[in-house]
């Protein structure tokens, strides 16, 4: 895209204002999973299934949306999904059945989160950032999802306590449209980069990075991220509840991983630019499974719950601004959206196991334990990954000497 004159600040705040709420409202859903559960007779893998297959769905359509952003610009991504947000959240409320509820939270609103989240507004601000600030901008806008989180946990809690889950999906729904104007102010000016004679296509684009082993590992490596974060936003709330403790230390756990995820993921970026990425990556999945580790091990109590949510926020999306960073490094931004969406497929295959597998797992153990086994695992194996991921850019690799 073109590339006009305008305020840094002004571009941030828009695309930031942007993560807030479509991430804010999203990682409110495990907030609903008791009321509409116990409100329909809905076993608990009915739920996990329709955010799991949101999940997937947003992973799967992402690279199409990103691919869009690149080619025709981020505007009309960004109208379509919020548009599409606005329907989920309504489908939401007024579904009865499990079929319903998964077409309206998981197909509908599963696609609508590959138009309105990382992969497009990144697309939209690569052009408007330098280089040297790229890392810092995104892990800004980055945080701004963490702010939604810690905004939207307390404010769902506070409406469903009050006017119910039903009425708080309505409010959601109106709040949800503010996208359309916020997409609308970000993208002023902004045109798609007229392809230049010799330049890559999309296809070219992507079996260049299908080549690349750096590129292979940052992906499989996002997967775990997926897998952790999506399994403890769903589920923590109520496996907090089976443990005796109240429906409010759940909801503080969440809100307080949004807040610490926003200086978590503000100082990743910030880190970014002037560390190895790939050392960071490792050290945050290295952090995540000692983390989960010690909450198991040390006495469940509103204390260590709290100790645990804001180590893990401080870890939570700080993935996300070095992981597109390190794709923006190796690639350029060309073709930002479609790669950085083909990554996060891979970080939404593992949000739809680990929360699908999550609900599975606690029907046929009575317990969670099993799953909180694999998140430590995987944790390791992701460190171990990223620590081989090659951040040089192919054009410096090309213009080496052999």
């Amino acid at each position: 895209m073109t590339r006009p004159q305008r305020p840094l600040t002004l571009v941030l705040a828009y695309a930031a204002l942007i993560i807030c709420v479509a991430m804010g409202i999203r990682h409110s859903f495990g907030l609903f999973l008791a009321p509409m559960s116990a409100a329909h007779g809905w076993s608990r893998e009915v739920f996990s299934f329709a955010i799991a297959l949101q999940n997937l769905l947003w992973g799967a359509a992402q690279p199409f949306a990103g691919l869009l952003a690149d080619r025709f610009g981020a505007r009309r991504v960004l109208w379509a999904g919020s548009l599409l947000y606005v329907l989920g959240l309504i489908g939401m409320a007024w579904a009865s059945t499990g079929s319903g509820f998964a077409a309206s939270a998981g197909l509908l609103i599963g696609i609508a989160q590959s138009g309105v989240t990382y992969s497009v507004v990144f697309s939209a601000m690569g052009p408007l950032l330098p280089l040297e600030k790229r890392s810092w901008g995104m892990g800004v806008v980055a945080a701004a999802g963490s702010f939604g989180q810690f905004l939207m946990v307390p404010l769902a809690a506070g409406l469903i306590g009050g006017i119910g889950w039903y009425a708080t999906l309505i409010v959601f729904a109106a709040l949800a449209t503010t996208m359309v104007p916020l997409g609308t102010a970000l993208t002023r000016g902004l045109k798609p980069a007229a392809a230049t004679a010799g330049s890559q296509n999309a296809r070219e684009a992507i079996a260049e990075a299908s080549r690349d082993r750096g590129f292979l590992l940052l992906t499989l490596g996002y997967f775990v991220c997926g897998f952790q974060v999506v399994f403890i936003g769903v589920h923590l709330p109520t496996y907090l509840l089976d443990k005796g403790l109240s429906a409010n230390v759940g909801m503080t756990a969440l809100a307080l991983i949004g807040l610490f995820n926003v200086v978590g993921t503000y100082g990743a970026g910030y880190l970014g630019g002037l560390l190895t990425k790939r050392y960071l990556l490792a050290t945050i999945y290295s952090l995540r499974s000692l983390i989960i580790a010690a909450f198991l091990l040390l006495p469940l109590t509103p204390t260590s719950v709290y100790v645990f949510a804001i180590s893990m926020g401080l870890l939570w999306l700080s993935t996300v601004p070095l992981t597109n960073a390190i794709v923006a490094q190796i690639f350029g931004v060309r073709f930002l959206g479609m790669l950085s969406g083909i990554v996060f497929f891979s970080h939404q295959i593992g949000s739809f196991l680990g929360v699908w597998l999550g609900g599975r797992l606690f029907d046929a153990n009575g317990n969670y334990d099993a799953i909180w086994a694999i998140c430590i695992g995987l944790g390791v194996v992701a460190s171990l990954i990223n620590l081989a991921v090659d951040e040089t850019s192919l054009s410096s690799r090309q213009a080496a000497p052999a």
